[in-house]
């Protein structure tokens, strides 16, 4: 009789695809949202979001010991994903910006979001396949069984790739409270975290899972069995061949010999940390890569965070074809035939993937602002008057600026650094009939006041019919926006018929999108500058309200286009003379991102190979060589390997051993090769259980033939005799 495919399974792939659309969902902006919203910087955020996956892939260990013990995998399942559900809520609600004034509760919240989704995640992933192979009665459903985990390991990619491509348009293209929706990307995979739940929970009350009750953990057992022979050991006297041994006084000779085994594949993992440190990079330092690189296709924009969608996009195509064909040829070579040399090779593939990312961090370099060093301050000067303005710093030779124009001086020397403000001397001189309305000749040396490693803009401009030289209040940033896309901040300079308490809005053409930049009362007037805003790259129209107080209208006054990555001041002045035209102009701050963003996809490739070689293979290794009673520890000790390999990214990040980032990606691509040397070793000397087992069969083929001469000899002797 045919046993009935279980029915339970469906709902098992349905809330596992939802929860790996929730994790990865997540998991894809993290990063930004650490350096960008809770204003981590780069190194930070990088530690933080590999310490919170080293908790994910440590977690695994107890939820496997609770699921065996105690709570069944049902059950376990049930009540951590409850927790799950509570730490996406928690961390959505971190994002909603109008809840925290302040930084530090914001951050607070977040964490505990974080934690309490690496207990989720963690408690339920060693519980939710294995919950799904109890549904099959073996061995007459192996095959079917087969088929579950094939789907299984699909629906997991099905979920990353559409949650990696679709979260970060929700982070970009939706704005809450006038900045990029975070709430809105967290919220949504908390929503299916909840679909997940309800998923598995209508499975049981429809009556259709198998559940296994806890009957003890083999994990426990393989402690007790190492540290009950490591204190017999000392106690004892005797040799033995296995050090292992010395526990047959409590445990069985069968368990003893499943842990040996064990151990010979656990020096084996020795080296994969290494490995999970790289390829867990794509998240952080491959992310924040993506946001210095341009990411403009036609209409199309690609994202920083989104890059992360291509490694499912691969891993799904590259599998078949690995299977189907590049394994099957080379088998017809004599090469890679078993799993160790697949593994090594696939090593050596991600340590090249770092070489590549390095290679292209060095041209990306080329395009970064120039840092400004310690005892020093960067000014750029905007000369606004209707005339040529002759600037004479007190630190530099004279120059003429035209109308509109702009001086910029990297660096500036001072006197006072360590964050003490500095006061540099600057003249300025004009041709009096050349200036309309303006009826100083000059303005006598002008004290600018700076700070050491910060970058100003100052403009040379006209109030009440005498010239000035004014430094914005806000400092400039000169470092490239976090998220990749530009940075604005307008500077105005307006007669008094453009009201106060008013906004020029940026409309993007052919857009819906708007952003709106206050103009205020200054100590200057209708002269200064606002705070920069990440905005969306394009062509935008500039508005600015008319002096019409009865109704609300705006004319168009001009345009700016801003480019991925480059930082920018745009100038609106409406000069004092009367029926002069208003004017937009742009100012370069930084430049653009010139260097395409489809440039990471020969990284990404390389990884994704290496990933189907080292981590797949991996897996296959660890399941053909355990012992059947040590497959779930060797699943727990897998997932460890990639809770170690976080904590290295986390030391190398902290320590700081180069200052560069492509060295620090050369240094990665360094240990992978080393590492790959010790693995290379381990695996000689390495022997397959098929290759065991054949040993010793030929032992026993020949112990009796060797009985059977000494036999012989035996009864000729006894003749003798």
């Amino acid at each position: 009789m045919k046993i009935p495919y279980p029915r339970s399974v469906f709902f098992i792939i349905g809330n596992e695809l939802c929860e790996r659309f929730s994790y990865y969902g997540m998991k894809t902006i993290l990063t930004l949202y650490l350096k960008y919203q809770l204003l981590f910087s780069e190194d930070t955020a990088t530690v933080v979001y590999h310490v919170w996956a080293m908790m994910c892939y440590f977690t695994p260990l107890f939820g496997a010991i609770i699921a065996d013990t105690l709570l069944g995998r049902f059950r376990t399942i049930f009540y951590i994903s409850i927790i799950y559900v509570f730490g996406n809520a928690v961390l959505s609600l971190s994002a909603i910006t109008p809840f925290f004034p302040s930084l530090e509760p914001k951050i607070g919240v977040a964490m505990t979001g974080l934690f309490l989704i690496a207990l989720g995640t963690g408690g339920i992933k060693p519980c939710v396949s294995a919950f799904g192979g109890d549904q099959f009665i073996l061995p007459q459903q192996e095959k079917e069984l087969t088929r579950f985990f094939s789907i299984f390991y699909f629906s997991i990619n099905t979920g990353s790739f559409i949650s990696t491509y679709t979260t970060p348009l929700l982070r970009d293209d939706v704005k809450c409270f006038g900045e990029d929706c975070y709430a809105l990307a967290f919220g949504v995979p908390a929503v299916l975290m909840v679909i997940a739940l309800v998923v598995f929970v209508v499975g049981y009350f429809s009556r259709c899972y198998r559940i296994v009750p806890p009957n003890g953990s083999v994990i426990t057992d393989v402690g007790r069995v190492i540290s009950h022979a490591l204190k017999m050991r000392r106690k004892s006297t005797k040799e033995r061949d296995h050090w292992l041994d010395h526990a047959d006084d409590k445990y069985s000779k069968d368990l003893i010999a499943d842990v040996k085994v064990l151990l010979k594949v656990l020096l084996m993992y020795i080296p994969l940390p290494i490995f999970w440190a790289l390829f867990d990079q794509q998240g952080s330092r491959w992310t924040f890569q993506a946001t210095r690189m341009n990411g403009e296709i036609g209409g199309f924009t690609i994202k920083p965070d989104q890059m992360q969608v291509v490694n499912p996009i691969l891993i799904l195509m590259l599998i078949p074809i690995f299977d189907s064909f590049i394994y099957p040829l080379l088998a017809k070579c004599n090469l890679l035939k078993r799993q160790l040399p697949r593994m090594f090779v696939g090593g050596l593939l991600a340590g090249a993937a770092f070489v590549v990312s390095g290679v292209l961090e060095l041209q990306l370099e080329k395009t970064y602002p120039v840092p400004i060093e310690a005892g020093e301050a960067r000014l750029s000067f905007i000369n606004t008057l209707p005339c040529d303005v002759t600037l004479s710093p007190g630190w530099e030779k004279e120059v003429t600026l035209k109308n509109l124009e702009q001086m910029k001086y990297d660096s500036v020397n001072l006197d006072n650094p360590d964050g003490i403000l500095n006061d540099l001397q600057v003249s300025i001189s004009f041709d009096k009939t050349a200036c309309g309305q303006v009826t100083d000749y000059d303005v006598g040396p002008t004290t600018i006041q700076v700070v050491e490693k910060t970058a100003y803009t100052v403009m040379i401009t006209a109030g009440d019919n005498k010239a000035e030289v004014v430094r914005v209040n806000t400092p400039d940033e000169y470092e490239k926006p976090s998220e990749g896309n530009p940075s604005v901040r307008m500077l105005f300079n307006l007669d008094s018929s453009v009201p106060f308490n008013s906004s020029v809005r940026l409309e993007l053409q052919n857009n819906p999108q708007t952003y709106e930049f206050f103009i205020y009362d200054s100590d200057q007037g209708h002269m200064s500058g606002t705070e920069f805003i990440n905005i969306e790259p394009g062509t935008y129209n500039v508005l600015l309200p008319t002096d019409k107080l009865d109704v609300h209208e705006e004319e168009s006054v001009g345009e700016i286009t801003v480019k991925f990555g480059g930082v920018y001041n745009f100038l609106v002045e409406k000069p004092l003379e009367t029926g002069a035209n208003t004017t937009v102009t742009l100012y370069q701050i930084t430049a653009e991102n010139s260097v395409h963003m489809l440039w990471l996809i020969p990284q990404y490739l390389i990884i994704t190979i290496s990933e189907v070689m080292f981590s797949i293979t991996g897996l296959e290794f660890s399941f053909t060589q355990a012992p059947s009673s040590m497959k779930s520890v060797l699943q727990a000790a897998w997932l460890l390997t990639t809770a170690f390999g976080n904590l290295i990214v986390v030391i190398v990040a902290e320590a700081k051993f180069v200052k560069q980032q492509s060295m620090e990606f050369f240094l990665f691509a360094g240990l992978m090769f080393v590492d790959m040397v010790i693995f290379a070793a381990l695996a000689f000397n390495y022997k397959y259980v098929d290759e065991v087992k054949e040993e010793e069969e030929n032992v026993k083929e020949e112990k009796p033939a060797i009985a059977g001469k000494e036999n012989e000899a035996y009864c000729d002797d006894e003749t003798k005799l």
